[in-house]
């Protein structure tokens, strides 16, 4: 259904399930799945592609150019999943050209009032972000990330699965997977993510393990190769101790400790 007041260019691609509500503009290149709705006042641009079962809040903007000045009207992409629930005011910009293409949106996220997406981001599957945080360019989220209020993540900053970042934090390096960080310049880790790992269904052993290798990580008195080095040792059996210590090996930004 789509409202009278509501704008959708003749070239859009929408399936006939989508909902467009009171005062939405659609533009020409854009692709929406079934039963996504689009409640008022929603703006869906440039070359976006939208999956099924999503709602989209009033004042969203998706797709709009990136905040990029190297950014010249190229027909670069916005990607989004199925079954999100963006919330009242959040901006998901396109992707660039150098940044690889695209922004990149999973499936199952919450995206809460006044969060913003920059051009190149990805953001995995079953994330949340809380009001008033922002991803800059080139930012990735993993897998169930949960993201505070208020918060900052740096371009190219990478957040690894199940972490848990406090509200107001401000993330100029690396998350490890699985762990709680808070604070800024300089963000810290303040041990393992509990709650959230026993509602996914990690055993109590796991989550032991995992609070223990962030602790040895966490010894500034030690170098980080040797702390590694530790923590496989002691721990190196269980995949998701492998997981984080390769996390840590693979970063380009450095990671908090």
């Amino acid at each position: 259904m789509i409202h009278p007041t509501a704008q959708v260019h003749p070239e859009a691609k929408l399936d006939p399930t989508v909902s467009v509500g009171p005062w939405c503009i659609v533009g020409p290149n854009v692709k929406i799945g079934k039963n996504t709705r689009l409640l008022s006042h929603v703006v869906v641009e440039g070359w976006t592609e939208i999956g099924e079962d999503n709602t989209f809040f009033p004042f969203s903007v998706i797709g709009a150019v990136p905040q990029d000045l190297k950014y010249k009207g190229e027909p670069t992409q916005l990607i989004i999943g199925n079954k999100n629930t963006i919330r009242e005011s959040v901006t998901l910009n396109l992707g660039t050209v150098q940044g690889g293409g695209f922004t990149k949106l999973g499936n199952n996220n919450l995206l809460m009032a006044t969060t913003h997406l920059g051009h190149d981001s990805i953001v995995g599957n079953n994330c949340i972000i809380a009001n008033g945080s922002g991803l800059a360019g080139h930012a990735v989220l993993e897998d169930w990330v949960t993201i505070g209020g208020m918060t900052g993540v740096s371009q190219f900053v990478k957040v690894g699965a199940h972490a848990y970042i406090g509200g107001q934090s401000g993330l100029e390096r690396d998350v490890p997977p699985f762990s709680i960080a808070i604070g800024s310049r300089p963000c810290s880790l303040k041990g393992a993510n509990i709650v959230g790992l026993r509602r996914r269904g990690f055993s109590a052993d796991t989550i032991s393990k995992i609070n223990e290798a962030i602790k040895l990580w966490t010894r500034h008195d030690v170098q980080k190769e040797q702390c590694l080095l530790e923590i496989e040792s002691q721990y190196g059996d269980y995949p998701e101790i492998q997981r984080f210590v390769a996390f840590i090996r693979q970063s380009d930004a450095g990671v908090v400790r």
